[in-house]
């Protein structure tokens, strides 16, 4: 049974009483990094203006496309976004840009450095329209340093930083996580810097000092050093022991026993029974009260020297049973243990469910309205996962909304280029500014 589409959830209060209500955010880059420190913005109620190039749009949108002309991974980490087109490489654009951050509150960037000075966007130039935007910084390996110009991708990221040669079996060559979580990590340090200047922003106004300004500081997030950051001991386990870390497959070196095992069925499990306390419960449960009395064992040194034994044990137990019972038995028993899902067993889940973490949303798939199920945010506010407003925006969908209505600039959509075809750019131009004056006043940062 799919709980996804019948639990019935709590109304949420709207997106104005969100607590980035009133932020607006200038998004520029691709991928992954950038997208996801403005999606963490937008998730919980920012304005995040997306800005992509005419015609292509985010490689993103490309990726892991499987029908139609935008993948679910662009819908997904762009969600909640508006979407506009325009050329930085043009005056034209830059100026569009510059613009916008005039009135806006933060501008999250992912280019190599250097990319946004060569097109004009300089800190200067950033600080000359806005004083008090808060600029946060994506890049493979940081503002400063040697390698600074380098390109970068999270793969590398995730080399240079430590973790790649921690993940796989410690016979084979290092493996790769299944999502680019150096990545993801580095847009969350990002939104992070973000919201904190936001605040250093505030309270020094309320202090009566003046903001920081673009040029004094900016959030510099390295992909690689967001990947180190995760890293735990590995560098004071080296320093202080000389203990280099190896691969370990399904376990975490120095913790037994704690790994994967497969049950009768074919299915498999993770069980964490590496805590002192809960090991004697956990072998009681597996029928090895030897395991449990043996001195030897009762601490996680003398468990991980021995683990390959109790790894046997183990799976000698799960390998008899049918995942639920298994499960079933060591929750009983207090032993942290869990399935280990599908894409379909985490929609079918009714812990997801009960805390909308996988809302539906109609999404246009290859020219086909269907209903999407797309992860909640996190983290949850009052009990449930806040609703989901829209997938990531079908490109320059918003252009005219944002460049015509709110900057009052002409833009290249049918009805602007009707309309001028019709008055001329002069008169549409002096009628769009009239029109747009309020909305301008409205939204201009003091």
């Amino acid at each position: 049974m799919s709980f996804v589409a019948h639990t019935p959830h709590r109304p949420h209060a709207s997106t104005d009483a969100l607590p980035l209500a009133g932020i607006r955010v200038i998004e520029l880059g691709n991928f992954i990094a950038a997208p996801t420190a403005g999606r963490m913005l937008a998730d919980f109620g920012a304005e995040v203006i997306k800005i992509e190039r005419p015609r292509t749009g985010d490689e993103l949108r490309n990726w892991r496309l499987f029908a139609g002309d935008t993948s679910m991974l662009y819908r997904t980490i762009n969600r909640n976004k508006k979407s506009i087109e325009l050329d930085l490489r043009t005056d034209e654009g830059r100026a569009a840009v510059l613009e916008l951050v005039s009135c806006s509150d933060v501008l999250i960037e992912n280019f190599r450095p250097g990319t946004l000075d060569k097109w004009g966007l300089t800190p200067e130039a950033l600080t000359a329209a806005n004083p008090e935007l808060v600029v946060a910084r994506i890049s493979a390996f940081g503002q400063t340093g040697p390698l600074a110009p380098r390109p970068g991708f999270a793969a590398v990221a995730e080399a240079f930083g430590g973790m790649r040669e921690l993940v796989g079996e410690s016979d084979r060559p290092p493996s790769r996580v299944g999502v680019s979580i150096g990545d993801s990590i580095a847009g969350l340090y990002a939104a992070f810097g973000a919201v904190m200047l936001l605040l250093d922003r505030g309270n020094r106004k309320k202090q009566g000092r003046r903001p920081w300004t673009p040029v004094e500081r900016h959030v510099d997030v390295a992909l690689h050093e967001a990947v180190f950051s995760m890293m735990e001991s590995l560098v004071p386990d080296y320093s202080a022991h000389g203990v280099l870390r190896e691969r370990t497959g399904g376990r975490m070196q120095g913790i037994a026993p704690s790994n994967a095992y497969v049950c009768s069925g074919g299915d498999s499990v993770v069980i964490a029974g590496n805590g002192d306390s809960i090991f004697g419960r956990y072998m009681e449960a597996i029928g090895r009260p030897d395991l449990r009395d043996d001195p030897d064992l009762a601490t996680n040194d003398g468990r991980w020297a021995r683990r390959d034994e109790l790894d046997r044990a183990i799976e000698a137990w799960t390998s008899q049973h049918p995942r639920d019972e298994v499960l079933a038995a060591l929750a009983t028993a207090g032993v942290p243990a869990g399935p280990i899902y599908t894409a379909k067993d985490i929609v079918d889940d009714e812990q997801f469910a009960v805390r909308n973490m996988v809302q539906t949303l109609p999404v246009d798939v290859a020219g086909e309205i269907r209903d999407v199920a797309f992860p909640g945010i996190v983290p949850v506010l009052d009990q449930q996962s806040i609703p989901v407003s829209s997938p990531g925006p079908d490109l320059g969908e918003h252009t005219h909304e944002v460049l015509s209505e709110l900057l009052a600039r002409p833009c290249s959509c049918r009805a602007c280029l009707d309309a001028m075809a019709e008055l001329g750019d002069d008169a549409v131009q002096d009628a769009a500014r009239t029109d747009a004056t309020d909305r301008r006043a409205r939204s201009a940062r003091t």
